[in-house]
């Protein structure tokens, strides 16, 4: 069929070739033509030929919607005027190709990232699969600040900036110890996720951590123990033997709460504790002394199963509000007693204490009893001091039975407190000695 200007009529009228393809091309403009197929399907066209190459041939669009004669002469003009500024049309789609897939795989990407990697997912499967292995002794407390974190992290783990985690660190800087933890589990997470391929590089990396918070020195003075015992007796069957057994123990807040029947021995007057719930990784065996035996005996024995529960499944939680309700009672009993010494208790004040300042308070009297800083140390778990070093390697001597005496003392010391608690007493400073 001759070359002719090419109109919609033009190429109407184009008939379906019995054998090959067919080509008209266009009188007007050189090299844009329509290709017709032995199935009759029209398809526009631009032959070209770059500087010491042979011609080449790339189809512009089938003639219809959306293509028409007229848009695609405008797109081979703009193919030209590329051609002739050494831009070849069939290298510009397949880079435009490249591009489109690229963008297609990144979005891919990103769907995966959106649903694998996203900080709210990443941050459950970080909790059950490290933190409650690795950190048996406090996994619930970096769970609650990678929960609090969640809202503002709403996008995967490989997008967050060390900026990002900059500016989460700033919301505590009125708070420097819970900055120095929160920055201690986003590390943690960050290198867990490094270490597993997830990240090429933690965006915590070499981030400075947050200065030291000096170490807490709050001991709880004669007044406030015989308040946190007798308080502990007004939050109901469960909480009052929990907060008693932390005082009687000097255990861990979680050691206590998760507590097994199974761990117990209440004809040995001995609690077990395995290795895997110890923070060290070492088990230990806490002798329990007279109050510790009878807040136990205040509870339904089982052959196995949580000493402390709610649901039969998991150790009690809930302790902030348990807290809030522990200190409001504590206060009432401070300034009754008050009162009752002929002073003013609106002038009592109950300073900030956490659960485990318990366990200092237990220390500091045992210190005061006169027990040996390695018995103090056997009864704590630690590994330090004495217990460290090449005196950790081979004195393997767990001090049971000195254990047992220091604590034996401590709830003696404790009994001779609470049971004249109805009294009040004016020196506050220490637990007094046992006769």
């Amino acid at each position: 069929m001759a070359n002719q200007r090419l109109t919609k009529s033009s190429v109407d009228a184009i008939g379906t070739p019995a054998g090959n393809d067919i080509f008209v091309w266009d009188t007007e403009l050189r090299g844009f033509g329509v290709r017709t197929t032995r199935k009759g399907v029209k398809s526009f066209v631009l032959q070209y030929r770059m500087k010491g190459k042979p011609a080449r041939r790339v189809t512009i669009g089938g003639f219809g919607n959306p293509w028409t004669v007229e848009t695609a002469r405008k797109e081979a003009e703009r193919r030209l005027i590329k051609i002739r500024q050494g831009l070849d049309p069939v290298e510009e789609e397949r880079l435009r190709v490249e591009a489109e897939q690229k963008r297609e795989e990144e979005e891919a990407r990103r769907r995966v990232d959106a649903e694998t990697y996203a900080f709210c997912t990443y941050a459950d499967t970080f909790v059950e699969s490290y933190l409650k292995v690795n950190w048996q002794d406090s996994w619930k407390t970096a769970e609650g600040l990678l929960n609090a974190a969640k809202p503002h992290f709403d996008k995967s783990i490989r997008d967050i900036t060390r900026a990002d985690i900059a500016q989460h660190l700033d919301r505590y800087n009125d708070r420097p110890g819970m900055k120095k933890l929160v920055h201690s589990t986003f590390r943690k997470l960050f290198n867990w996720a490094e270490d597993r391929g997830d990240l090429d590089r933690s965006p915590i990396d070499r981030m400075k951590a947050p200065k030291a918070v000096a170490p807490r020195r709050r001991v709880l003075s004669a007044e406030e123990v015989i308040a946190v015992w007798h308080a502990a007796a007004e939050l109901g069957a469960l909480w009052r033997p929990y907060i008693r057994l932390l005082l009687c123990t000097m255990a861990r807040r979680e050691e206590v709460a998760n507590m097994d029947w199974a761990e117990v021995d209440l004809a040995a007057a001995m609690w077990q504790l395995p290795a895997e719930r110890a923070k060290n990784g070492r088990p230990h065996r806490i002798p329990l002394n007279a109050l510790a035996m009878k807040e136990l005996r205040s509870l339904s024995v089982a052959p196995k199963g949580f000493v402390f529960t709610t649901t039969g499944k998991t150790g009690i939680s809930g302790f902030s509000k348990m807290k809030k309700a522990l200190d409001e009672k504590m206060l009432e009993i401070l300034r009754d007693r008050t009162e009752k010494r002929g002073e003013e208790p609106e002038t009592v004040e109950l300073p900030g204490w956490r659960l485990h300042d318990l366990r200092r308070t237990g220390t500091t009297n045992l210190q005061a009893l006169g027990v040996p800083v390695e018995v103090t140390e056997a009864i704590l778990n630690h590994i330090s001091g004495t217990t460290a070093g090449v005196a950790g390697v081979y004195n393997l001597y767990r001090y049971d039975p000195e254990k047992r005496d220091a604590l034996d003392k401590w709830s003696k010391q404790l009994e001779i407190l609470v049971r004249n608690g109805g009294q009040p007493r004016v020196d506050q400073s220490v637990v007094p000695t046992a006769a």
